[in-house]
């Protein structure tokens, strides 16, 4: 991480801060009309899908009713539900629309997610031991996790994840690294196992159970366009949570050098640990504005929509203090991933002689 001075670090706060207070002052009623638009966006393509659903048997009317189920779950996930759950919209005093209140459309809890995400991951985000989100306890993906044989697998590892994503992200609260370890035991989980079956049984007796229930001449094709809308929003939503935190230039940190830090130091962690990627309106709006992670891990609880207008200012502050701002395409973001994870599947002299080949354009 770069080494800034205690001096430098107040001054990077007053910058941030003047950022965050500028919104502050701006919020209302364009912030409030614009989640109810995508809240009415959302809604249109469920009913949308659901409608087609039943006339699969027609192949372009299976794939329009799949895909618009599947963005309408992508929407509803990353643009409402995350950002409503980061108090985004709190200030609105709108029960359906407020972080204690909102349960979003996945297996996970609001209560696990407010837990595992906003106050764990973005707390200690990316310090090695603290941050669990750091390769989800399944991926090696830097120099603090020893190589073990296991990591050779890691790849497929991270298929399956990227498959079943919400069923991990709902499992995450379980902490089954530290109960193989003996540091939690099983029955002190039973509380929140409980509330991820209740929320789980519920989320799979809708898509898999219901619906193709109320449809049973057609039932098979319906229950077939429901897996394949939530596989949608699973591959979309870890790719993008990946790419906003495991690119090549997003860095780790350890327990040690944050002991006791500042806001100013919280603030250059959030930006050097995370990274941001390029796009038009819909792909911003399908990642939740998550495309503008670094703006996100700042200003957690600012509506998203509004970072791409303040992402230039952010870029400023970030050059004025020598900051790296990271970013890039959508394409280039995502294939640093994928080469994290691969060479972190190799043993460290392995991956070293393969990093350190010249890499052709």
């Amino acid at each position: 991480m770069k080494q800034m001075n205690e001096a430098q670090l107040n001054e990077l706060e007053q910058d941030l801060n003047a950022i965050r207070d500028e919104v502050l002052a701006d919020l209302g009623e364009r912030d409030a009309n614009y989640i109810r638009r995508v809240v009415r966006l959302h809604r249109s393509l469920e009913v949308a899908g659901r409608v087609m659903m039943p006339f699969g048997f027609i192949p372009p009317v299976f794939v329009a009713a799949t895909a618009a189920l599947g963005i309408s779950k992508i929407i509803e996930n990353m643009e409402i539900g995350h950002n409503v759950m980061h108090g985004q919209y709190d200030w609105m005093n709108d029960p359906s629309l407020h972080s204690q209140t909102y349960e979003w459309d996945t297996v996970c809890t609001g209560d696990s997610w407010r837990l595992t995400h906003n106050y764990e991951h973005h707390t200690y985000t990316n310090i090695i031991g603290k941050d669990r989100d750091y390769g989800y306890a399944l991926l090696r993906l830097s120099d603090d996790d020893k190589w073990r044989p296991a990591h050779s697998l890691q790849f497929i590892n991270y298929i399956l994840l990227s498959v079943f994503f919400q069923w991990g992200v709902g499992l995450h609260e379980l902490e089954f690294e530290r109960i193989r370890r003996g540091e939690v035991s099983l029955k002190e989980k039973l509380p929140f196992l409980k509330g991820f079956v209740r929320k789980g049984g519920r989320q799979a007796f809708k898509d898999y159970v219901f619906f193709p229930l109320v449809t049973f001449p057609v039932a098979p094709i319906v229950l077939a366009g429901n897996i394949g809308a939530n596989l949608i929003r699973n591959l979309w939503s870890s790719t993008v949570i990946f790419c906003g935190h495991f690119t090549q230039d997003a860095e780790t940190f350890t327990e040690e050098e944050c002991e006791g830090e500042s806001k100013g130091h919280w603030y250059l962690r959030q930006l050097t640990g995370s990274s941001n990627f390029s796009g038009n309106r819909f792909v911003h709006l399908l990642s939740g504005h998550l495309s503008y992670q670094m703006e996100h891990h700042v200003f957690p609880d600012l509506p998203a929509h509004r970072y791409p207008e303040i992402s230039e200012k952010v870029q400023a502050v970030c050059k004025k203090h020598g900051i790296h701002y990271n970013t890039g395409s959508f394409a280039r973001q995502y294939g640093t991933v994928l080469k994290r994870i691969l060479s972190y599947s190799l043993p460290d002299r392995l991956r070293e002689k393969w990093t350190a080949q010249p890499q052709t354009a």
